[in-house]
């Protein structure tokens, strides 16, 4: 089987250690004096009694095997600052489109992009990116949201866009960087997104900006010498305005090209078109503007006008009907607006004379300056009322794609405040199709229900399920249930199962409205059909802590941290850790999910994590900055990411500032697929870096991971160019490999990598250039030095390099040193499910189905194990279980290679209707598949025929 080289690189990516081999245990072999527990606790008691807080619940938490008095007080002064129950444990009602058949709804939409026209395909991607919103793969939404950017049309829905497109990779956050920065290409770039026209072929180009201003200046300057020109002679001049005691001499055949009205004053019945001085006192204009409008009527210029006096031929223009005067206003004023300042002083006029450019340069910076924006409520009032509303769509401006962004950014920065609603409210005033609806209807019923005001919530839901959302069903019976009718809340998802082919979220949200065993079948079935869903592992988990099964319970919360590392599930097992009076793994568990979230606050929202670790603190070893850079050595090379989150999270209290631990927890945080948070930690690494060459790594990084490759090729090339560094190589190496190599290419990415590896470094960061370079020479077939990379990377202590190893030995036809090869990772790291699927590929069919069944029991989002064991049926000739073990994790996991496998075996069945559809969606995934498009256009072609 031929691997593309480094697919699985950056997931590789080794952090920074020392090159010590002394490797010190996390858990102290000495316990805590007796006393701690209850010191620890009458901390968090004192802590929450402070804040008012009080636990919902009268349930008993001793530690199992424990009885001394002392650790009975501790379980239940835990028990008073709020130990979680099953009562105060529920599932979150997702903010997001989420279709009973996703499948479907995915090929439906690529149907009507690939058949519509060319001005409706934004319209449609902005649909898609809805739908793509509620999935773990934020690269999904992103491409989406580029695309709709790239069919844009008007100025409107191209500022709105870009805007939104600067916002997902937050540089706001980027210290240095202002609201209007361009990254150089058109498709954000603000002046680009002020040029209305359909060209979808540009969109990708570097744009003009910085020539432009250039322009602009030089421009000015060639005004500002012509100005005496301007004036019209006595000579020249057939007709005076007279204003006051001015008198502006015009030409008149000029004058009346300015509009109808002006035609008609100056050359039809009225008696000014007879007159040689028409007396224009009292028509609102002064002296200086009526001059202007003189000079614009013979040059169609405006440049060298201050601002007043161009607002103010905007008035005149729209007073006389003065198009082309007007257009031109309104363009000159959109280019001058540049920050906050100038939007928040010429909107207002712009709003007044409906000068569409002019708004749409304002809420361009209104749009670029978000997050910080939404908090500020003189920017707030141009949106929030019906009022504002109805003021933008007179200017062509309020839309829903605006007040889609708007209300997202909302959403996450405070769900319950007045102007999230408010914005939702103006969300659903906009929707027209019948996705906007449901979307807007259904958020609208989210938020009621987080702000307790259920009777709201539980219409919102409705409505939303009126207009096709089915999943808004389960807000009505959450609504219902929250209300007191938790009968008829069960009802109402009793008859969802039984109407609709159940998924995994309809037996958990009606495991919310049953009890004992039936609940817990909802849940197991919930489980089964969906393993990412979180709710029925904490309720198991809680439930077996209730019944003082706290070991059990932690084993039950591992099952889903062990694949999928949430904030809530991290705080749970930290709360099972302190019951076992294990501070250790509680304080590690803490310092993971404040990594996750810094703000998270934990005892139901009322204690801030860092609080908590504060007291936990005391109470664990205390580590130097050496033993922790050992300890993130020993957790690396054990593969414990959680704990290595932890110990950089240690690291970074005593030195904030240290951009390259920042990077590290970057590159761990995308190995656990967390990636809003390792995008965060790259920006922090950038902002504190402290020389050139490693800012421009860092912001390469980020470019790279928003899909800007090119871009982040520049950036690593200017940081060699200031000076050679490991991490500039190994960036530029990484991106360049990122596509399918010729051998001139892969030569190129070898000298690239040796090159790194000659620079300073660590040996965590030297093992993974190392693993790399063994990668890339297998592809190039050269074992021998592929080997010695794995060697040498293994001698540092780079534990994944057991499989690049066992790679080698299988390509040289030693089945059996690759399978010890993969045992040794296996028994090493602490995540080891892609270990064992990677070691069903050196065994007989039954190992492998043995270890396939322990990589999905592991970790379920994993696709290999499906597919293996679908083509295995297939080869039995057991057609419909291999398509049903492709469609049980398709169900919640929607991935390309799954989709395309299923198609295919549709297809050999003779099933094209069905191939089709799986195709569709698949390319829904990635347009350019190159497989599917083949296999698409096949089945086509053999429905045409019958």
């Amino acid at each position: 089987m031929q691997h593309n080289i480094f697919t699985t690189m950056r997931s590789l990516k080794i952090m920074e250690g020392c090159k010590g081999t002394q490797v010190y245990a996390l858990n102290p072999s000495n316990p805590p004096p007796p006393g701690v527990g209850d010191k620890l606790l009458h901390h968090l008691q004192d802590h929450l009694r402070a804040n008012s807080i009080r636990s919902k619940s009268n349930r008993n938490y001793p530690p199992p095997n424990m009885t001394a008095p002392n650790v009975v007080v501790v379980s239940e002064s835990l028990l008073r600052c709020g130990l979680p129950g099953t009562d105060l444990v529920e599932p979150q009602i997702e903010p997001c489109l989420k279709s009973v058949d996703f499948v479907g709804a995915l090929a439906d939409v690529h149907r009507r992009i690939e058949s519509c026209d060319q001005f409706e395909k934004s319209r449609l991607y902005l649909e898609q990116c809805a739908m793509f919103r509620g999935l773990a793969d934020l690269k999904l939404f992103r491409r989406s949201l580029r695309s709709a950017r790239q069919h844009a049309v008007d100025v409107h829905n191209k500022v709105v866009i870009a805007a939104w497109l600067r916002y997902e990779r937050r540089e706001d956050e980027l210290i240095g960087h202002s609201a209007m920065d361009c990254y150089g290409r058109n498709v954000e770039c603000p002046k680009a997104s002020l040029v209305s026209g359909y060209d979808p072929e540009s969109v990708y180009d570097s744009c003009d900006c910085y020539r432009g201003r250039r322009e602009d200046v030089e421009n000015d300057g060639v005004l500002i010498e012509g100005e005496e020109e301007c004036s019209t002679s006595e000579e020249d001049g057939d007709l005076s305005f007279c204003i006051g005691d001015d008198e502006i001499r015009c030409i008149r055949y000029k004058m009346a090209l300015l509009s109808r009205p002006f035609g008609a004053m100056l050359y039809g019945e009225f008696k000014e078109s007879r007159r040689e001085k028409i007396n224009f006192s009292q028509n609102g204009i002064s002296a200086d503007a009526m001059r202007a409008a003189e000079i614009f009527s013979r040059t169609k210029r405006l440049s060298w006008f201050n601002v007043q006096i161009v607002l103010e031929l905007l008035s005149f223009a729209n007073r006389f009907c003065c198009e082309e005067m007007k257009h031109a206003c309104d363009v000159h004023l959109a280019s001058l607006v540049c920050d906050m300042e100038d939007a928040m002083l010429l909107i207002e006029y712009g709003l007044e004379e409906t000068a569409y450019l002019l708004v749409a340069a304002c809420l361009q910076v209104f749009l670029r300056e978000l997050p910080s924006s939404i908090h500020n409520p003189n920017v707030m009032r141009f949106f929030c009322s019906s009022e504002a509303c109805e003021k933008l769509a007179t200017v062509g401006h309020a839309s829903f794609v605006l007040y889609y962004f708007l209300s997202q950014i909302a959403m996450e920065e405070d769900m319950k405040s007045n102007i999230t609603v408010m914005l939702l409210e103006r969300l659903q005033q906009c929707a027209v199709e019948a996705w906007e609806k449901q979307l807007a209807f259904h958020q609208l019923g989210v938020v009621m229900i987080e702000r307790k005001e259920y009777k709201d919530a539980q219409c919102w839901f409705e409505a939303a399920a009126e207009v096709g959302h089915i999943y808004s069903l389960v807000g009505v019976a959450r609504a219902k249930y929250k209300r007191g009718h938790k009968y008829s809340a069960y009802k109402q998802m009793n008859s969802l199962i039984s109407d609709y082919t159940p998924v995994g979220w309809m037996y958990q949200e009606r495991a919310m409205y049953c009890v004992g065993k039936e609940k817990m079948t909802d849940l197991k079935t919930a489980t089964e059909l969906d393993p990412t869903l979180s709710y029925p592992y904490k309720y198991r988990a809680v439930a077996l802590a209730e019944e003082k099964k706290i070991g059990a319970a932690i084993s039950e919360i591992n099952k889903i941290i062990g694949f999928k590392v949430t904030p809530d599930c991290l705080e749970l097992r930290a709360w099972f850790s302190i019951a076992q009076e294990d501070y250790d793994g509680a304080l590690r568990d803490v310092r993971a999910l404040l990594t996750l979230e810094p703000n998270y606050m934990m005892f139901h929202g009322k204690m801030h994590g860092n609080h908590l670790v504060e007291l936990l603190r005391p109470h664990v070893l205390q580590w130097s900055q050496a033993d922790c850079w050992m300890h993130l050595y020993d957790r690396w090379s054990s593969v414990d990411d959680i704990g290595s989150l932890s110990v950089v999270h240690h690291m970074l209290a005593n030195d904030p500032g240290k951009s390259l631990l920042r990077f590290r927890q970057s590159l761990l945080l995308l190995r656990l697929n967390c990636q809003k948070a390792a995008m965060r930690s790259l920006r922090l690494a950038r902002n504190h870096s402290s020389t050139e060459h490693e800012r421009l790594v860092y912001e390469g990084w980020i470019l790279y991971d928003t899909g800007h490759r090119e871009e982040a090729l520049a950036k690593a090339e200017e940081s060699i160019s200031i000076q050679r560094s490991f991490e500039a190589f190994f960036l530029k190496a990484y991106a360049l490999a990122d596509s399918s190599l010729d051998p001139k290419s892969s030569m190129y990415v070898i000298q690239l990598l040796e090159e790194a590896l000659r620079c300073p470094s660590d040996g965590l960061r030297k093992g993974q250039a190392l693993n790399n370079l063994g990668s890339v020479y297998v592809d190039c077939d050269k074992l021998d030095l592929a080997a010695d990379c794995y060697m040498s990377a293994l001698n540092i202590k780079h534990t994944r390099a057991h499989q690049g190893l066992a790679r080698v030995y299988h390509l040289k036809n030693q089945r059996k040193a690759a399978y010890d090869e993969m045992t040794k990772l296996i028994e090493k790291a602490q995540n080891n499910a892609s270990a064992y699927e990677k070691r069903s590929e050196y065994c007989d069919r039954d190992m492998a189905k043995s270890d396939l069944s322990m990589a999905t029991q592991l970790d379920p989002l994993r696709t290999y194990p499906y597919r293996y064991r679908a083509a295995v049926l297939m080869d039995d000739h057991k057609e419909a279980d291999a398509i049903s073990e492709l469609t049980r994790a398709i169900t919640f996991k929607p991935d390309l290679q799954l989709l395309h496998l299923r198609a295919a075996f549709h297809e050999s069945m003779g099933d094209y209707v069905s191939t089709i559809q799986d195709c569709e969606a698949a390319l829904c995934l990635d347009p350019n598949h190159s497989e599917t498009l083949e296999l698409y256009n096949k089945a086509k072609e053999r429905v045409n025929e019958h």
